[in-house]
């Protein structure tokens, strides 16, 4: 039989995270399951019996799961281990919104159990695939959970581009940025930039304009087989393409950033299959009070009646 083993991500800058490293650790090892942390991240914990590893795929790699202690952000750099290599995720949310994070910090004790007792599922969230061109050329290539941002480089001068849908042209915008977002990543950068919440089993691209001067600047929401590309004008100094805020590529005037739907999904761990509706009100902080409606009936009850 193959041994367990359960790679541990945690945001050690943080003294809670260590704590909450700490008893994940000695939960997961109790329970005969091998731990691995990363270096860097092991010595920050101070637990002894770990399996170090380098930052890198391999560290995620033949994992059962990733758990990760901390924000959204440490989240998305453990996206960066556990995509290429198919391991699922599981975020406990030690920051504020934390929209990504499945479990909440009092929960702790009770996730490290459900993960000992594979009681979990796992969805697979839509990626994005970004191709950078200058001239035909290809001079880079990333990807992204949340969203591939274009934005301009320098304060003081308006980022000048042409947005195009499946080899069309769409409109020019004299803009702050553009930011290209998938249904996850529509409650972080694009909706602070205006754009709309979408529910994360809607397969769709989204593109919202940061503060366009624009008669139509409106956000789209366009088909996952569709390809959006964002084309820096000449005239413009030049520009910076952000992925999930973490991985950024400059932008020479006359850059072409191409946005398609990623050929590789990362996938979550969920705990409870809390509906989508739920999670806004909850982490939003909605106001619901005086809802008189009625839950959805299952289809036993509606049977039964």
């Amino acid at each position: 039989m193959t041994a367990r083993s359960v790679l541990v991500v945690a945001h050690t800058g943080r003294p809670e995270a260590v704590r909450s490293a700490q008893l994940v650790i000695e939960r997961l090892t109790a329970a005969g399951i091998a731990v691995r942390a990363l270096e860097g991240e092991a010595q920050d914990i101070g637990c002894t019996g770990v399996d170090v590893r380098p930052p890198g795929p391999d560290a995620a790699r033949d994992a059962e799961v990733v758990i990760v202690l901390g924000g959204d952000g440490t989240l998305l750099r453990a996206a960066e281990l556990a995509r290429p290599v198919g391991t699922p995720l599981l975020g406990v949310n030690l920051g504020h919104v934390g929209f990504l994070a499945e479990a909440e910090r009092e929960d702790l004790a009770a996730t490290v159990d459900r993960v000992c007792a594979r009681r979990y599922d796992v969805e697979e969230r839509m990626t994005l695939d970004v191709t950078v061109r200058r001239n035909g050329a290809v001079t880079g290539s990333t990807w992204a959970l949340n969203e591939a941002s274009v934005e301009k480089a320098e304060r003081e001068r308006m980022l000048e581009v042409v947005a195009e849908i499946d080899g069309r042209p769409l409109s020019a915008w004299g803009c702050d940025g553009v930011v290209c977002a998938t249904p996850t990543g529509s409650t972080a950068y694009a909706f602070s930039a205006g754009g709309p919440v979408v529910w994360p089993e809607v397969e769709a691209l989204l593109v919202v304009p940061i503060s366009a001067h624009a008669l139509f600047a409106r956000p789209l929401v366009v088909s996952p087989r569709s390809l959006v590309a964002v084309e820096v004008q000449h005239d413009t100094p030049g520009a910076v393409l952000w992925c999930d805020g973490r991985r950024s590529l400059d932008l020479a005037p006359g850059a072409r950033v191409e946005v398609r739907r990623g050929s590789e999904p990362v996938r979550l761990a969920r705990l409870h299959l809390t509906p989508f509706t739920d999670r806004l009100v909850t982490k939003f902080g909605l106001p619901v009070t005086g809802w008189r409606g009625r839950p959805l009936s299952r289809p036993e009850e509606s049977a039964a009646d």
